[in-house]
């Protein structure tokens, strides 16, 4: 064989029958597949080259993928315009899938909530707050986000942290907000705008549970931590 010859890649349709993401899916389950089976059955690649090149590009990780541009799939060789919307769009409707269920949920620990918000929040390129709102069995009546920006006590607004749970005559809340940097460690501030908060909670007859600190792939609970409770 000549050195400088290329190994065309094996499509879809030349591929065992046996072996082929439909037919997995159907005989063993969605769950048997791996990513990139399961993004081939998205769009129909060519090749399943195509789908592992995809994310081997976004560092072999669904939220890397998940924090690509379609500009940026579209790099990869087959992936065109269409295949990356289709893939922004599966993805899009996981995450939707994710925030509604989180609205039945009865939140017991700490990772309850953070589970199910850190698909999301932990690909933010800014800080955001959000308030998680429970009645009185701790069950999530609903999510506010209340601020965007570098947290600290002297622009975050305690009136509209509280101003959705008042509306809604909830029990308690749960801050969560999330760092960019990936290192879910409270800073100093972290712990002053607990405690701010914490304070004014008592004074309204609505208490903070927890106030959670996501990064990648990992939170924090200042409760658990006892940080910025008393």
């Amino acid at each position: 064989m000549n050195p400088t010859q290329t190994t065309k890649a094996l499509t879809i349709k030349d591929m065992p029958a046996d072996i082929r993401p439909d037919y997995r899916a159907r005989t063993a389950g969605m769950s048997a597949l791996s990513n990139y089976e399961l993004m081939q059955l998205i769009y129909s690649f060519k090749t399943m080259d195509t789908a592992v090149d995809l994310l081997v590009k976004a560092g072999g990780q669904l939220s890397g993928l998940a924090n690509m541009t379609t500009e940026e799939m579209q790099e990869v060789p087959g992936v065109g315009p269409k295949a990356a919307l289709s893939i922004r769009a599966a993805l899009e409707l996981g995450r939707r899938c994710r925030l509604e269920s989180f609205d039945r949920l009865q939140v017991r620990t700490p990772s309850d909530v953070a589970d199910t918000l850190m698909l999301e929040m932990s690909l933010l390129e800014q800080e955001h707050m959000r308030v998680v709102i429970l009645d009185t069995k701790n069950n999530v009546i609903a999510v506010d986000e209340v601020y965007k920006g570098s947290l600290n006590t002297a622009v975050v607004r305690i009136g509209e942290i509280f101003r959705a749970a008042i509306r809604k005559n909830a029990c308690s809340v749960i801050l969560v907000h999330n760092h960019p940097s990936g290192d879910p460690t409270p800073s100093p501030e972290d712990i002053s705008v607990t405690q701010t908060v914490v304070a004014a909670g008592k004074l309204l007859d609505i208490a903070v549970l927890d106030h959670i600190v996501i990064g990648r792939n990992r939170f924090v609970s200042l409760k658990e931590r006892g940080l910025g409770f008393s």
